[in-house]
């Protein structure tokens, strides 16, 4: 009687812990969580720790052997090189942006306005670019800014063009780097913005055009806010993207002529591995952090905003 008595407790506080677990993997956020669990792992093990390491040799010396805090930090804010690369980093990536956003804007209406037969055939047409890895690409298009054989200059030589420097001079290299990147990331941008195209309502062109809004106006005021959040997280993310890219100057010019063209990606190589300093070319490479931060707090804050007005 009394083992029963002294059972009957534990055996009912069980069935409440079962009773407790059964409810709490039954709710919809402990399923979410368990079906992210491999991402969260995933990104964990080649996101978050390669970040926490790269702050750890940031603060180590050449041979990784002492600490030095600061240092490497301080090192880079007195040498005009690490300026040279911040300023050509934020052109190159600003400018390559707002050039696919501009072109992926109007092809996406393009392809829009063709009948729907025709418009998976222009549909892969234009994604090749972006499909095509940028390895191959950018040397396709090393082989057209090549100084002896370029195809550039033979069809300039046809109008009595002189042969033009592509990456023997600085700005002519900067110009041809941010174009092989909007060709590629042009097509991202047109197939994102397509997608938001199709999902606004005809209703809303056609209650537009009845109150006597010409083409600009429905564009303005009907296309622009519709697919505002869209064009906000693309250019977002092909900010990020932009600001890391590597492939592309490190084939086309290899951050030439006289360093007048590396980015933070291509300069960190040069230092880190070329340069056998492998803290310094990891403080390069923090560097990115504070300024895509910035534009993803504006660009993020913008969002959730306009979010909480609807």
């Amino acid at each position: 009687m009394v083992d029963a008595a002294i059972s009957a407790p534990r055996e009912m506080a069980a069935a409440r812990g079962r009773s407790s677990l059964r409810k709490t993997m039954q709710r919809k956020s402990t399923i979410a969580f368990f079906m992210a669990l491999p991402l969260i792992v995933l990104i964990v093990l080649l996101v978050l720790y390669p970040a926490i390491y790269s702050i750890h040799l940031a603060t180590l010396n050449k041979s990784m052997e002492r600490f030095v805090g600061w240092g490497n930090f301080t090192f880079l804010f007195k040498r005009q090189t690490f300026w040279l690369v911040v300023q050509q980093s934020c052109i190159f990536a600003l400018t390559a942006v707002a050039f696919k956003a501009l072109i992926g804007f109007i092809v996406a209406h393009f392809v829009h306005n063709i009948p729907a037969k025709g418009q998976r055939k222009w549909r892969g047409m234009l994604l090749v670019p972006w499909v095509i890895p940028p390895a191959m690409s950018c040397l396709a298009w090393l082989w057209l800014f090549d100084p002896s054989y370029s195809a550039f200059n033979w069809v300039l030589d046809l109008f009595g063009v002189g042969p033009v420097p592509w990456t023997g001079d600085a700005n002519w290299a900067r110009f041809s780097v941010i174009l092989v990147n909007i060709w590629i990331g042009a097509p991202f941008f047109m197939i994102m913005y397509l997608a938001a195209l199709k999902s606004v309502p005809e209703q809303l062109y056609e209650a537009a055009e009845i109150d006597g809004a010409n083409w600009w106006q429905r564009m303005w005021y009907v296309t622009l806010p519709m697919m505002r959040n869209i064009i906000a997280i693309t250019a977002l993310f092909s900010l990020i993207v932009t600001f890391a890219n590597f492939d592309i100057v490190r084939i086309l010019t290899a951050g030439g002529p006289i360093d007048m063209t590396h980015v933070f990606a291509t300069w960190s190589f040069r230092v880190g591995i070329e340069g056998g300093d492998i803290p310094l070319g990891a403080t390069v490479s923090l560097f990115m952090v504070p300024i895509l931060s910035v534009a993803a707090i504006f660009i993020l804050r913008d969002i959730t905003r306009r979010g909480s007005e609807v």
